[in-house]
């Protein structure tokens, strides 16, 4: 039985979780450092605890801190959402050991899923596909650097090193020719050591002009577990996704199932509960291969909830809570996208920015949902990740839900703070994204030496301002120089876009 929730992050997820245990008449506790003591995600819970300390480590991450508010505050749960502490097996434990009720898989889930040689042994077991490689055990750096070396030989060329207790990207590294693979086994193993204190990699054959595909899974104490269909993340940059989309532009009735017994099984050979994502390589061949098993709820996830109609953190809740889930057999309906709105500056290689949020305009409309933590007012400082918000769009056809984002983006303002939101509009008429025919590639492929915008920024930015202080006969002249009419209102990047194509 689960009556009260405390959440453990902090905000766009943090939002998510709070607004689903209103909506299922939860009772719920919001944690917060010094510095987020006006955000958002605060107003939406019952009750707000302030977090002793300064650092992450002394507040999101203090894992002894949390559970003592949640013991003073009566909470019988706690949802972890993603990053911070979701994937610590650790935490997952102390919190049953408390008395309470995580919202998750079990520690042993996690820890099997979440050590990625531990998780390629399990899933060859189960039979699940796993891509070609080894599996370096050796912890020694000379004896690990010399198993590599004698692993690549076997593996062959291109090869991927991965860290066994990595994500995100780090610890990660192409191997083209032997005569990299040493300083490049050299520089992985340092970076998984101060990402994850565990040096230890992997090797993966390289397999190139695949998409990454995954599924989502939910599993329940009743001895139930179906997939989700799957989502399609390949548009990545420094192997972090930036535009997600379900169902799968290229997938097929028949792949989709084989891919989602896949992911079940995968689910099941660990005993999974909750809500999971399974995320594979698709080869341009059609075979498939495991990459990894995320064991926590997904910032795509509304892509998925869209095209499907379940709510995953209310099933989440839900299972934890003991119940069965809700949801029926699988049924897709129409096509959502998401993308992934970031203070970011993508002409200086997507290097993080930092301001406040003098005007955040979303837009709005049919088929247009914005998941996020930040509202005007507010600012962008070095302390957090730079996501704003996830803008997320459905509509019946893939080629109307893409309209719809090309619109939505348009539409977008902010001011104060360097975004992303010119590079997410432009990705939207690549030919690559407009056919689905993407893959892990195409962003390092379309703009090798970095993106550059095709409207120049000053011009932007000066029709922005505009905008934002709502001078609509500017607007209007704007329009009429550029489209030869006068007629009704219009977005300033929308007429940019047409101006500069």
């Amino acid at each position: 039985m689960v009556s009260k929730v405390l959440v453990a992050n902090r905000g766009e997820i943090a939002c998510r979780i709070l607004r689903a245990c209103n909506e299922a008449g939860l009772s719920s506790v919001a944690i917060y450092a010094a510095n987020d003591a006006t955000s958002m995600f605060l107003e939406l819970a019952d009750q707000a605890v302030l977090l002793e300390g300064e650092t992450i480590g002394e507040t999101y991450l203090d894992q002894q801190q949390i559970l003592a508010i949640a013991k003073a505050t009566g909470a019988d749960a706690i949802h972890p959402g993603f990053g911070f502490l979701s994937e610590r097996a650790d935490f997952a434990r102390a919190v049953g050991e408390a008395g309470l009720q995580w919202v998750g898989p079990s520690p042993e889930a996690i820890e099997q899923m979440g050590d990625k040689m531990t998780a390629r042994i399990t899933m060859r077991a189960a039979g699940v596909p796993v891509i070609p490689g080894e599996e370096i055990e050796q912890e020694e750096e000379s004896e690990a650097l010399a198993a590599i070396e004698s692993a690549s030989h076997r593996v062959g060329y291109p090869l991927l090193l991965k860290a066994s207790s990595g994500g995100g990207g780090k610890g990660m590294r192409a191997v083209h020719s032997p005569e990299d693979l040493i300083e490049s086994a050299k520089g992985a193993r340092r970076e998984a050591i101060a990402a994850f204190g565990d040096g230890r990699v992997y090797i993966e054959r390289l397999l190139t002009g695949s998409k990454h595909v995954e599924i989502q899974v939910l599993a329940d104490r009743h001895g139930r577990t179906v997939h989700l269909g799957e989502r399609e993340c390949s548009v990545q940059r420094r192997h972090q996704k930036v535009f997600e989309e379900a169902p799968c532009a290229t997938m097929t009735a028949e792949l989709r199932e084989a891919m989602g017994q896949a992911a079940v099984a995968a689910a099941e050979a660990v005993s999974y509960e909750g809500a999971g994502t399974v995320e594979f390589l698709l080869a341009p061949t059609g075979e498939f291969f495991f990459l990894e098993m995320n064991t926590r709820i997904q910032v795509e996830h509304p892509v998925t909830e869209l095209v499907t109609g379940v709510d995953l953190v209310r099933e989440q809740l839900r299972i934890a809570a003991g119940e069965p889930m809700s949801c029926g057999p699988l049924m897709i309906r129409g096509h959502a996208i998401e993308v992934r709105l970031y203070a970011e500056d993508a002409e200086n290689n997507f290097l993080p920015a930092i301001g406040p949020l003098a005007v955040f305009r979303p837009p709005e409309g049919p088929g247009v949902r914005l998941d996020t933590g930040v509202r005007e007012g507010d600012s962008v400082t070095p302390n957090y990740d730079p996501m704003l918000a996830k803008l997320i769009v459905w509509a019946p056809s893939r080629t109307e839900a893409l309209q719809r984002m090309r619109r939505a983006l348009d539409e977008f303002v902010v001011l104060g703070t360097t975004t992303n939101i010119r590079f997410l509009r432009e990705l939207c008429d690549e030919p690559e994204v407009v056919t689905g025919h993407t893959d892990t590639t195409t962003i390092d492929r379309l703009w090798p030496d970095g993106w550059s915008p095709s409207v120049p920024r000053s011009i932007e930015d000066a029709a922005l301002m505009s905008a934002a202080v709502g001078e609509s006969a500017g607007l209007h002249r704007t329009r009429s120089a550029v489209t030869g009419t006068s007629s009704g209102p219009v977005s300033p990047f929308a007429t940019l876009h047409r101006r500069f194509p």
